[in-house]
């Protein structure tokens, strides 16, 4: 496709992409906020260092989602200018969802459990 054929511009009116994009953004910065404030209340309520690993493990989440969500959103964006249906799976962004959920609910079992000797 020659340059002058190259789609510029939104693909759709509504602006689907931008809007899921910057809804994974937010879902990113939420664990972020979360992880920080887990930093800071998990040590002093529990009691000890190792309650500073589930906020440093969000953290790492986080920032493996803004990664992501930035690559998808930019693999979408080349697919569509070249004039290619575009296809980006979502499934790597739900998994680390569901880990991160899954290892929080985990060590908040963990916490309750550790809380009531």
């Amino acid at each position: 496709m020659s340059d002058s054929e190259r789609r510029t511009g939104p693909f759709d009116a509504g602006l689907q992409l931008e809007r899921t994009s910057l809804s994974w953004r937010r879902t990113a910065l939420s664990v972020a906020v979360g992880s920080l404030v887990s930093l800071r209340l998990l040590p002093e309520w529990l009691g000890g260092a190792e309650w500073v690993v589930p906020g440093m493990i969000g953290l790492l989440l986080a920032c493996l989602l803004w990664i992501v969500s930035r690559r998808r959103h930019q693999a979408f964006m080349r697919q569509w200018s070249r004039g290619d249906d575009p296809r980006i799976g979502g499934a790597l962004a739900l998994m680390l969802i569901a880990a991160g959920v899954a290892s929080v609910g985990a060590l908040g079992l963990i916490a309750v459990l550790l809380g009531g000797r």
